[in-house]
């Protein structure tokens, strides 16, 4: 997919487009262009409903009669919109070699609606960019760099009740499961979400999976275990492909 769109403009509000992009294809590319390294700040973008992130992607190409330059630098979503970056720059760090700098800002709640992020987005997104030679080789990145942008996920604290507990009777242990909703910017129960409580024993160092549970329709959990020891109980979510991973706070129930 040789489509060129210059990505050395700064400033400006990030352009997240809602157009669909074609399919991705596999990267291709023309003689000895190659890109020697591309990175991301992070690997996984978590994004909630009110502070934006920010991601810096940093490619490097070469080739050896020189790079004349790197064109798109766009950020393609599961659902094929489009985000660009809103600063850019790029540097020579040899006569072979160009090094460019894009930094994006996912936000779900953006002062331009158009720019917000929606539930749609999220998952794996990857990186379109292009680079040329002076000689006319390339080299064009399709689906091999990606990076994940997921909607971020909150535990309340653990509650474990009642305490202190006589040993050997019964605790009973809840807390919510909620994650981002890009489309309305709240916070709303994750719901037939399997989340593991977790128990770590007075001046142990470690927790241990005690069982799962599933969250109800409005993301709530509820489970109750046996009170054989003192110490802390907590709640852990492994997270989805769309959903961050989150841990609660946790509990100390004591026995008399």
């Amino acid at each position: 997919m040789r489509i060129r769109t210059a990505a050395t403009a700064a400033g400006g509000t990030l352009a997240l487009l809602t157009v669909l992009a074609p399919a991705a294809q596999a990267d291709s590319h023309k003689g000895d262009t190659t890109f020697t390294s591309v990175t991301f700040s992070k690997t996984t973008v978590n994004v909630g409903v009110s502070a934006a992130q920010s991601l810096t992607v940093v490619p490097t190409a070469k080739d050896g009669s020189g790079i004349s330059g790197i064109y798109g630098g766009k950020l393609v979503s599961p659902d094929g919109r489009i985000a660009f970056p809103d600063s850019a720059s790029c540097t020579r760090p040899s006569s072979t070699t160009m090094k460019c700098t894009w930094t994006y800002t996912l936000d779900a709640n953006d002062t331009d609606d158009y720019a917000d992020l929606k539930n749609s987005n999220a998952g794996t997104w990857h990186l379109d960019a292009e680079a040329a030679a002076n000689d006319h080789d390339f080299y064009t990145l399709d689906i091999s760099k990606s990076v994940k942008v997921k909607r971020y996920a909150k535990l309340t604290a653990t509650q474990a009740s009642p305490e202190p507990v006589v040993k050997g009777r019964t605790l009973t242990v809840t807390g919510t499961l909620t994650r981002a909703n890009w489309n309305t910017n709240v916070y709303a129960g994750y719901s037939a979400q399997r989340v593991a409580l977790q128990f770590k024993k007075s001046g142990a160092s470690t927790y241990s999976t005690v069982k799962t549970v599933t969250t109800d329709s409005a993301g709530k959990l509820k489970t109750t275990v046996t009170a054989n020891s003192a110490g802390t109980w907590r709640w852990k979510f492994a997270g989805t492909s769309t959903t961050s991973a989150v841990t609660a706070s946790g509990d100390s129930a004591a026995l008399k």
